[in-house]
């Protein structure tokens, strides 16, 4: 009985250490460990008297056949291929460490141990808390052309999460899904090529589906998960979200590398949660206040300060109070 197949038994009901030593063929201590070993990774699992080991939630474990027959239309037999890892340090970093793929490639976790955000920030990663994957592919056009990936990946993973029932859900430049002003989902960009021919890029995109108290704890910004967005506490299922970004993700990144971004500026900008506020932009050492005005033709943030209106194309953004 692997970790999985553990979490899938404990998902049944209440079972005892006793029985799971039974059924596994191991000692009651090695069923603590493993147990354990599942409550670091981000379970939550109760020990209770009389009736034995329990979950708080049942698992929400991803399906890698239901996820490939859902997207039957948009990967190519052939030419992409979609897999699924129980446990990896990071989906980007998986990706990097490989060979360029012929077609796009898709990788999903259930857990990160390494996860990475922007600036080289930990991405915190529970075991079956949160939708981690990334994609890659090449594009055509030069290193030039990326810097609006995160942008158009960032404008299909939120349209498709409202579609989801999510309408609160916007964009925060450069890449940071929010919903009332909180992180929901973060993307992360990666890769390299020739300056003006073929690049190899990977898109990492991590969502927050249903995230445990421990692991919330020790998030140092506000932040939010679909279990708390949802009316009634319970989220779409992570293969449900899945599958629903990566239908939207996949024909985005085509029409990128046919179209450029020009085509989903004006949908980023019904998804932009900047515009029109006051922001403070942290570029290097130097700190601008003053009001986003929306994005530039290029991607870029633009800002207009008392001493005209600048472009920044990076650096770190937070919303001042009126």
């Amino acid at each position: 009985m692997d970790d999985r197949q553990l979490l899938v038994r404990l998902g049944t009901g209440a079972v005892s250490g006793d029985a799971l030593a039974r059924e596994a063929g191991v000692t009651r201590a090695a069923v603590w460990k493993r147990i354990e070993a599942l409550r670091s990774a981000g379970v939550e699992i109760e020990a209770r008297p009389g009736q034995g080991y329990v979950l708080a939630h049942p698992p929400d474990l991803l399906d890698l056949a239901g996820l490939q027959a859902s997207l039957a239309g948009a990967l190519v037999a052939g030419r992409d291929s979609l897999e699924l890892a129980w446990s990896l340090d990071s989906t980007n970093s998986e990706l990097l460490r490989r060979p360029p793929p012929a077609g796009t490639l898709v990788l999903l976790a259930e857990r990160q141990t390494a996860g990475r955000g922007r600036l080289g920030r930990a991405w915190n990663t529970p075991l079956a808390g949160q939708v981690c994957l990334s994609v890659r592919r090449g594009f055509e056009g030069g290193l030039a052309r990326l810097g609006g990936l995160s942008l158009v990946a960032g404008v299909a993973v939120a349209e498709a999460l409202r579609a989801l029932g999510f309408g609160s859900v916007g964009l925060k430049w450069p890449n940071d899904l929010v919903a009332g002003d909180r992180k929901l989902a973060g993307l992360l960009v990666e890769g390299g090529g020739e300056y003006a021919g073929p690049v190899q890029a990977v898109v990492g995109i991590g969502i927050n589906v249903r995230l445990p108290a421990a692991v919330a704890a020790a998030i140092d910004q506000p932040w939010t998960d679909l279990a708390g967005l949802a009316p009634d506490g319970r989220p779409p299922s992570r293969n449900t979200v899945a599958a629903a970004v990566l239908q939207r993700l996949l024909p985005a990144l085509d029409a990128f590398d046919r179209d450029g971004l020009a085509p989903f500026l004006p949908r980023y900008e019904a998804l932009d949660v900047l515009a029109g506020r006051p922001v403070r932009v942290l570029a290097g050492r130097e700190v601008v206040d003053g009001q986003a005005i929306g994005l530039a033709v290029d991607g870029g943030l633009r800002v207009r300060t008392g001493e005209g209106d600048r472009i920044f194309h990076a650096g770190e953004v937070s919303v001042r109070p009126r």
